[in-house]
């Protein structure tokens, strides 16, 4: 037994006697079964064939503790909220703090606020709705957190609902006993016609050594649409893995930005499931990776309905011995007649020890589609490095001002002005000349 295993077992045991926020007790004891059978994943699977646990099965973690203290000095410097006036929800070491955040925003039978708050008050819609996309019976990391669940976030819109504010749920881990572990879970069920912007941000202090493994579930009814950004800014010591399920409705939109910064090794899982016909999905993804971390990111968008449109741009920086995976998987089913799909990878090698694995897939079995799809991995132009110094730019500058150009395109697909200039900065300070670049700027 692994010291992971051994200490999930601990914890599992803890999470029974004391309790947690358990909507069905049945479904916590399955889905802790599935994940012992499961175990964690190796590169002999074929999904995590080119990211390795090994690390993470040698950890010892302790579980979070609910009432974590953090200093206000520390919440500042991991926190700066990317858009005002946003309804915060904000969460240490996986447990909601409301004193951190704003009042749960309940009008109109609508809900924004905490998990374990809406289970105590509203079990049946929340049972109706939670695991029941993500499929924690083929994936351990689902099964590990359905087993734990405790807390997270839970938005629920009713038909026609439209807050004007962004909501802005905030993950921040200490590490304040040791290496922890924490199960945040979100469920946003989006009923017909309604409409919402969600930004999830993850982050810890420096050097902290964590694990954050986190899922997600979009549930969008008939009409429904739903912007939806992520922030990785996880400390760079830490472990950090995701997925966001969405389930789409007849006629609905789902927009993705994910920006990957942080952690040591990061893995960010998003499936899109086209229920129902008509519907559209757009993911973007940036990720920036230095040094020797491990930032791999795997999509699924299943094509199950007919005339549904999908549209996917992933973008990655790689530098130093860092490692960089995308795996796209783009599934056009027998009866998604009038499927509309492109994929695109994209990647800048900056370093000769940088690596980048790139699958892009398209499985196609209806025969009236348009489909394409391709990947690229290259280097930095000489001649545009030659042309920028011959008109007075030093070589960091200029390979800066290069590698800004790649991935701000990136930045500018974010419709959301105050987040735009905030992942501007972000992606800036990544770069390793970036007082001259904002000076040739």
């Amino acid at each position: 037994m692994t010291p992971f295993d051994r200490s999930l077992r601990e914890g599992f045991s803890l999470l029974r006697r004391h309790g947690g926020a358990d909507p069905m007790p049945a479904l916590r004891e399955a889905a802790f079964a599935r994940f012992a059978e499961l175990g964690l994943p190796t590169t002999e699977s074929e999904d995590w064939k080119y990211t390795s646990l090994a690390a993470l099965a040698e950890m010892d973690f302790v579980p979070a503790e609910a009432k974590a203290d953090i200093a206000e000095e520390l919440l500042q410097g991991l926190w700066t909220p990317p858009v005002d006036g946003s309804i915060q929800v904000v969460f240490v070491d996986g447990h909601h703090r409301p004193e951190l955040s704003s009042p749960a925003w309940s009008s109109g039978g609508s809900f924004i606020g905490s998990l374990r708050a809406a289970l105590a008050h509203n079990r049946d819609l929340v049972a109706r709705e939670l695991a029941r996309h993500a499929d924690f019976r083929r994936d351990a990391l689902t099964a590990l957190n359905t087993a734990f669940i405790e807390d997270g976030a839970f938005i629920h819109l009713p038909a026609g609902a439209a807050p004007q504010s962004p909501i802005h749920l905030l993950f921040l881990s200490t590490a304040s006993r040791g290496a922890t572990l924490s199960h945040p879970r979100n469920l946003i069920v989006a009923g017909r016609g309604s409409q919402a912007t969600v930004v999830e941000t993850y982050a810890g202090p420096p050097e902290a050594t964590y694990f954050t493994n986190a899922v997600t579930e979009v549930v969008l009814d008939e009409g429904a649409r739903l912007d939806h950004y992520k922030l990785q800014q996880e400390s760079e010591r830490a472990f950090h893995i995701a997925l966001l399920q969405v389930s789409h409705g007849r006629d609905s939109r789902f927009n993705s930005h994910s920006l990957a910064l942080g952690a040591t090794l990061a893995r960010n899982d998003v499936r899109a499931l086209f229920a129902a016909e008509g519907s559209e999905c757009t993911l973007n993804g940036l990720y920036m990776a230095d040094g020797k971390q491990h930032l791999d990111n795997r999509t699924l968008i299943d094509h199950k309905s007919p005339r549904c449109t999908s549209r996917e741009l992933y973008k990655g920086v790689l530098d130093g011995h860092s490692r960089g995976v995308f795996s796209g998987r783009v599934l056009v089913r027998e009866d998604a007649q009038k499927t509309d799909a492109r994929q695109i990878n994209k990647n800048l090698l900056l370093s000769e020890g940088a690596v980048v694995d790139t699958k892009p897939q398209l499985e196609i079995f209806a025969d009236d589609v348009k489909c394409a799809h391709g990947a690229a991995v290259g280097e930095l132009d000489e001649d545009a490095l030659f042309y920028l110094r011959s008109r007075g730019l030093g070589r960091e500058a200029a390979r800066s001002l290069l590698t800004y150009a790649f991935a701000s395109e990136m930045v500018d697909l974010i419709p959301l002005a105050p987040l735009r200039t905030r992942v501007r900065e972000l992606v800036t300070s990544r770069l390793p000349d970036r007082e001259s670049l904002r000076e040739a700027a």
